[in-house]
């Protein structure tokens, strides 16, 4: 059984539920929500697989769907994977923890040709998880295909030990950008978009 991840023991009870209504509330406010989303279709071919790794209530993973993508999402929390299905339906959803991500327990054949891991996904994982979380993500991933991560680089996870952590599971630093629309990375940004492939 998987370790529990930080998302399930550093935050309060009805956080899960207070994090879905966050987004519903800014999603009917017409805010922009789905920025992730149009730089991995900007990514891919047309009708790619894509693996919405840590998807949460699904605002990805559906966007990617109506753009035509073959989208699974998983997330370690039932709460999220409910509201997913019930926000975005489309995309194949599942509950599984990172630690135990494979193609097997999603039914897929082929892997995926890119994965995305918005919303400080790596910085929730259980500690220690890092390096076999990035290796599972990888073995989900086809050779040529990549990985789209995003992490603020001040809250539990440094960008020196993510990268440490990336190289332990066979990947290597593509670009990397200090937002999901593409402005240039500097030293003194808070966040990272790192676009992961093979070593």
């Amino acid at each position: 059984m998987a370790e529990p991840t930080r998302w399930a023991t550093e935050t309060k009870d009805g956080h899960s539920q207070w994090y879905i209504d966050r987004f519903r509330g800014m999603a009917a406010e017409g805010q922009d929500l789905v920025g992730e989303a149009r730089l991995i279709d900007a990514m891919v071919p047309r009708r790619a697989r894509i693996l919405d790794a840590g998807c949460g209530p699904g605002r990805h993973a559906g966007e990617l769907h109506t753009r035509g993508h073959d989208v699974v999402g998983v997330d370690a929390d039932p709460e999220l994977i409910d509201a997913a299905r019930q926000d975005h339906p489309g995309p194949s959803y599942a509950v599984v923890d990172l630690t135990e991500l494979d193609l097997e327990t999603l039914e897929r054949a082929d892997p995926f040709d890119a994965v995305l891991m918005a919303g400080n996904v790596i910085v929730f994982v259980a500690p220690g998880t890092e390096t076999e979380v990035l290796r599972r993500v990888r073995a989900c991933v086809s050779p040529e295909g990549f990985i789209a991560v995003g992490l603020h680089v001040n809250r539990h996870l440094a960008l020196a030990e993510f990268d440490r952590y990336a190289a332990e599971a066979g990947l290597r630093v593509e670009h990397r950008f200090s937002t999901w629309d593409l402005k240039a990375w500097h030293d003194d940004a808070d966040f990272a978009v790192t676009i992961l492939r093979y070593a």
